[in-house]
C-alpha cells in the first residue's frame, strides 16, 4: 500500500504563473511535474502521474488536491497548501482516493 511518510509531510514546492487583470495563479503543469518528481523521492515509489487543477489563485492558506498514480499501489489524492504569496507550497496530507 502506498503511504505517505512523515518525510512527504512538508514537501515544499513552488510553481507560479502571473495572469493578467493583476490574478496570480499556479502554474499546474509545473506543479505537477515537481510534485511526481518529489513524491517520488521521498516515498521510494515511482509516482507515474499527478493531476492537480489548473487557475489555482496564490493566496496564503488556500488547499487543493492533487491525483497521485503511483506505478504500484492505489491511487492517491494529496492535499497542497499554499504558505505565502511566493506560491511556495507544501503537502500537508496523502490518502487513499476513494473511487
Amino acid at each position: 500500500m502506498f503511504r505517505a511518510p512523515a518525510l512527504v509531510l512538508g514537501l515544499v514546492v513552488a510553481a507560479v504563473l502571473v495572469v493578467g487583470c493583476g490574478e496570480t495563479v499556479l502554474d499546474s503543469t509545473k506543479m505537477e511535474e515537481q510534485l511526481k518528481a518529489s513524491l517520488s523521492n521521498s516515498l521510494g515509489e515511482k509516482v507515474v502521474s499527478v493531476d492537480c487543477p489548473s487557475g489555482v489563485k496564490v493566496e496564503k492558506g488556500t488547499t487543493f488536491e492533487c491525483t497521485v498514480r503511483p506505478e504500484k499501489g492505489a491511487k492517491q489524492v494529496a492535499t497542497i497548501e499554499i504558505r505565502n504569496q511566493n506560491a511556495d507550497t507544501s503537502v500537508i496530507n496523502l490518502r487513499p482516493a476513494n473511487e
